[in-house]
């Protein structure tokens, strides 16, 4: 009786302590209906289109893991076929980029020159000497910050005061915003009034433009390279398949478009009915995750 006693105890330990690991998982995956999914169907998908928009938390682990292990899947299914394109890097720096892949110039030279995120050395630099080390090319997305914030306080009117050689940092203009957009609404009501300067108008336009200039780099390396696009940029530049993903669209690319956006649980990793759509694959973390920056 005792021996059955003391195996009913162990294997209810057992249980016990398997529930308990269950429940503290550091991240999940689920496609935009909520059903839940694995790495490896991601992959496979992802591997039917032509071009990936991975849409990250900026201070998120577990996404700036799981980027760095797709590029290197990526890269193996596909080698020389591959490019990375980066949210984190501004349009004019797209020769300092080169010139530091290429070995021209010293790290110590890029890094000072660059202009790069607080969370390089944590979140992005991996990315960027596997690209090196692998001879993957990367191309800078962004709009340089400056004129963004020209944008913000001056509205999409002052870029018409820059020369050709700047324009060219930039999406070709007259750049088409619509307000309608439910996440241009959002923002737009998020800044009702006036705030440092900035009209609730001018700040929709200036993500406009950051959205524009990014599926325009994006556009202009599909077609000149005929290779995947891999391309990082912030959850909110492409969920729900606006933002990044309009612009594209209105760019006529007729190209297979993936999207990855990253959220945060709380408590946990279950699916919450509000992510539905967000993306084709959507990344939950637990709020708790520690934050890289």
């Amino acid at each position: 009786m005792i021996k059955y006693l003391l195996l009913f105890y162990f294997i209810f330990c057992s249980v016990f302590i398997s529930l308990g690991a269950e429940s503290k998982k550091a991240f999940k995956w689920y496609d935009g209906q909520g059903n839940e999914q694995t790495y490896e169907r991601m992959l496979e998908h992802i591997m039917r289109t032509e071009i990936l928009l991975f849409g990250e938390l900026h201070n998120n682990a577990i996404a700036h893991w799981f980027q760095y292990e797709l590029l290197r899947d990526l890269h193996s299914k596909m080698g020389g076929k591959l490019v990375l394109g980066m949210e984190m890097f501004e349009a004019d720096n797209q020769v300092i980029l080169n010139e530091y892949l290429s070995g021209l110039i010293s790290e110590r030279n890029f890094e000072s020159e660059a202009r790069l995120w607080p969370n390089y050395k944590t979140d992005i630099k991996p990315l960027i000497e596997f690209a090196k080390e692998n001879r993957v090319h990367v191309f800078a997305s962004n709009i340089p910050r400056r004129y963004a914030s020209m944008v913000a306080h001056n509205g999409m009117e002052s870029l018409k005061k820059l020369d050709e050689r700047s324009s060219r940092w930039i999406a070709p203009q007259p750049v088409k915003v619509d307000f309608e957009l439910p996440s241009y609404k959002v923002l737009l009501e998020s800044m009702s009034g006036n705030h440092h300067g900035m009209s609730g108008e001018n700040f929709v336009n200036a993500q406009a433009i950051k959205d524009a200039t990014m599926a325009h780099n994006i556009f202009q390396n599909f077609r000149e390279l005929r290779a995947f696009i891999f391309h990082i940029n912030g959850a909110y530049h492409s969920n729900n398949k606006e933002g990044i993903v309009w612009y594209l669209n209105n760019y006529n690319i007729n190209a297979r478009i993936s999207t990855v956006s990253t959220v945060e649980g709380d408590p946990g990793t279950e699916w919450n009915s509000e992510w539905k759509d967000l993306a084709d694959f959507i990344l939950v973390v637990p709020a708790s995750m520690t934050k890289t920056h």
